[in-house]
């Protein structure tokens, strides 16, 4: 291509990155080359990927995990004998017997999808849940993508459009703008602990007919980045909203294991869906999506994700699952989505350690929310909503008028320019909110608790030092 009108037009209208990472990747750079700075490293919460952050995987997982790719480990007597029988069996359902062929079915591994409607019918107590209505792929990104770019069509104001909550997870957007769908934004209250509001809902549909066709509803519960954890009455309303309006909902949940609010619990959507009777039970059109990239599995780079489609139309369904024919699923990522939802129970040899694991796990992020939103609460200019759930915080920046009006001077987001300073000064990377969505009076960052103590203490510290200076510099 010889001119930058040549690329699709979808790509070039994807708005812009914050470049954050690009910053940080260039300071390690710079580190590594023996530049002195006033720091030893740089420190990147600003994604939920916790084994970048030193947190350990799960034994069990890479166990099993690591018997798959070297099958000669089957007869290693030093591994559980449970890790060993259930390699067997993973392998026995690859082609091949090998983990390095194609999966033997482009929406998922027969095995690995009856196990996925397992523990759906389990965890929602008994609402049957069937391996036909389960399609695997590269997590859940990509999954979801595959959705949206089968409602893709139509331009100007017949342009499919998504109601999109506003902080929403930071790598939805410029997926919304590549599949080619508009995205049509709900404010979530802030001062209700970032809740959903049928009002907001309601208001965001009106205003975006005459401008596309709103065709579905997305919504993150637990949230991301908010942490907020919906109640059932809450759902109630929302599918009744989508039910009325005929919006397709698509809810994603990979949050659903990290749920430590006090009197908090996880619901899933079609749980709710199938309590409220069969006039929404078999009317509203219902995907849901989970991954193992996040806690307490926190397998991000094996990139592995599933979505439950319910009530679509056959036709349409067909339409979805050819759309994954291009490509398959990682044989991999499948087998670790199997031991995510099929762990080893009471019983088993590696029960007791896996337990110890989960709960260490879960202990720490609930501990590391608290510890951090306390601090960050702490700090003059800076207020912080408790998260319910999840892997981060997302506390609201109140800056001095100077520093906005400087980072509009370099063209840049008021938060964007925190979080490069923060950068530059202290090695630490955190999310600017902009990335998320926020209203345009707000500013906010984005901040990863999933990581020891020790380096959440560290992030913590280093970020006072460079707020508190900044205050000064710009009063």
């Amino acid at each position: 291509m010889s001119s930058v009108l040549q690329v699709n037009p979808r790509v070039r209208a994807i708005r812009a990155p914050t470049r954050l990472q690009s910053v940080a990747a260039r300071i390690t750079q710079q580190i590594a080359q023996g530049a002195n700075k006033p720091f030893k490293k740089v420190i990147d919460v600003s994604s939920d990927d916790p084994h970048r952050m030193g947190m350990a995987p799960i034994s069990f997982v890479r166990q099993v995990l690591a018997v798959c790719l070297y099958p000669e480990l089957l007869e290693e007597k030093t591994l559980p004998l449970d890790v060993r029988q259930r390699a067997k069996r993973l392998l026995g359902v690859c082609g091949g017997g090998s983990v390095g062929s194609y999966s033997t079915a482009t929406s998922g591994l027969p095995l690995v999808k009856k196990s996925i409607a397992d523990f759906i019918t389990k965890r929602d107590n008994g609402v049957s849940s069937h391996p036909e209505n389960i399609i695997i792929s590269n997590g859940s990104q990509k999954t979801l993508s595959l959705v949206l770019h089968l409602m893709a069509s139509g331009t100007g104001v017949t342009q499919t459009g998504v109601l999109t909550p506003v902080p929403s997870p930071h790598t939805l957007p410029m997926l919304i703008d590549l599949s080619g769908v508009k995205l049509v934004p709900y404010q979530l209250k802030e001062e209700a602990g970032w809740a959903v509001e049928l009002e907001e809902l309601q208001q965001a549909l009106a205003t975006a007919r005459g401008d596309c066709e709103p065709r579905a509803i997305y919504i993150s519960n637990p949230g991301n980045p908010t942490g907020h954890v919906q109640d059932r009455k809450t759902m109630e309303r929302v599918i009744r909203f989508a039910a009325a309006e005929g919006l397709v909902l698509l809810a994603e949940e990979v949050n659903q294991d990290s749920v430590y609010g006090q009197g908090k619990e996880f619901i899933s959507y079609k749980k709710v869906l199938f309590e409220m009777g069969k006039k929404y039970a078999e009317k509203v059109e219902l995907i849901s999506l989970h991954s193992i990239s996040t806690a307490p599995m926190g397998e991000c780079g094996l990139r592995g994700g599933y979505m439950e489609v319910l009530n679509i139309d056959p036709a349409v369904y067909k339409y979805l699952r050819n759309i994954q024919l291009t490509s398959s699923p990682p044989v991999i990522s499948q087998l670790a989505l199997e031991v995510m939802v099929n762990p080893p129970t009471p019983g088993d040899l590696s029960y007791k350690t896996y337990a110890q694991e989960i709960l260490h796990t879960q202990t720490m992020l609930s501990q590391n929310a608290q510890r951090a939103c306390e601090f960050l609460n702490g700090l003059p200019g800076i207020n912080c909503e408790p998260a319910m759930a999840g892997v981060f915080l997302f506390p609201r920046l109140h800056l001095p008028l100077k520093l906005v009006e400087e980072a509009e001077m370099l063209g840049l987001e008021a938060d964007v320019f925190y979080c490069q300073k923060l950068l530059e000064e202290e090695g630490v990377c955190l999310g600017a909110g902009c990335e998320n969505g926020q209203d345009d009076q707000n500013h906010h960052i984005r901040l990863c608790v999933l990581a020891p103590p020790d380096t959440l203490e560290e992030v913590l510290a280093r970020l006072r030092s460079f707020h508190l200076r900044l205050l000064y510099r710009f009063p």
